[in-house]
C-alpha cells in the first residue's frame, strides 16, 4: 500500500513538473532597428530620403537668398523712399519671410510623410521575418532589445542571424 502512495505522488510530481516546463514560454530576442538598418531596402529609402532633403533644401535655400537680397535692397533704399512705401516694402518683406516658414514646413511634412511611405513596408518585411523564425523554432514571444526599448537583460536566443537568413542577407 506504501509503495502505491509512493507511486502516485511521484506520479503526480511528474505530472505537475512537467505541466509547469509546458507552462514556461519560449523567449527570444532581436534589435529591430538594428535589423531594419541592415536591410538593403533601408539603405536604398535612405539614399532617396537624402536626394528628396536635398531638394526641398535647395529649394528653401533660393527663397531665402532671395527674400535677403531683397530686404538687403529695401533696407539701402529706405532713405530715399516715403514712410508710405516704406511700410508697404515692410509687410511685403514679412509676407515673404512667412512664406518661407510656411514652405518649410510643408517641406519637413512632404519628408516626414515620404520617410513613412519607404519604411513603413520595410518595417513589416521585418516583423513579418521575425513572426515566422519565431513561429518556425517554437518561441512565444520575441523581444526587441533596440537601444531603449526598456529590455536591460537578454540572456535567451537572439534571432538576428535566423532572420538575416530568411529576409536573404
Amino acid at each position: 500500500m506504501k509503495q502505491i502512495k509512493t507511486f502516485v505522488i511521484a506520479f503526480i510530481f511528474i505530472v505537475g513538473a512537467a505541466g509547469f516546463v509546458n507552462a514556461q514560454s519560449k523567449v527570444a530576442h532581436i534589435n529591430v532597428q538594428g535589423l531594419v538598418n541592415d536591410m538593403p531596402e533601408t539603405k536604398a529609402a535612405q539614399a532617396e530620403l537624402k536626394k528628396l532633403e536635398q531638394s526641398l533644401r535647395a529649394e528653401l535655400e533660393g527663397s531665402t537668398k532671395e527674400y535677403e537680397s531683397k530686404a538687403q535692397q529695401y533696407r539701402n533704399e529706405a532713405q530715399t523712399k516715403t514712410d508710405e512705401e516704406n511700410a508697404k516694402r515692410a509687410q511685403e518683406i514679412q509676407k515673404i519671410g512667412l512664406s518661407i516658414q510656411q514652405a518649410e514646413q510643408a517641406a519637413g511634412q512632404e519628408l516626414q510623410k515620404k520617410q513613412l511611405s519607404l519604411l513603413e513596408p520595410i518595417f513589416n518585411r521585418a516583423k513579418e521575418a521575425i513572426q515566422k523564425v519565431a513561429k518556425a523554432q517554437g518561441f512565444d514571444y520575441v523581444l526587441d532589445v533596440s537601444q531603449g526599448s526598456g529590455v536591460i537583460v537578454f540572456e535567451g536566443k537572439d534571432l538576428m542571424a535566423d532572420v538575416k537568413k530568411e529576409l536573404g542577407f
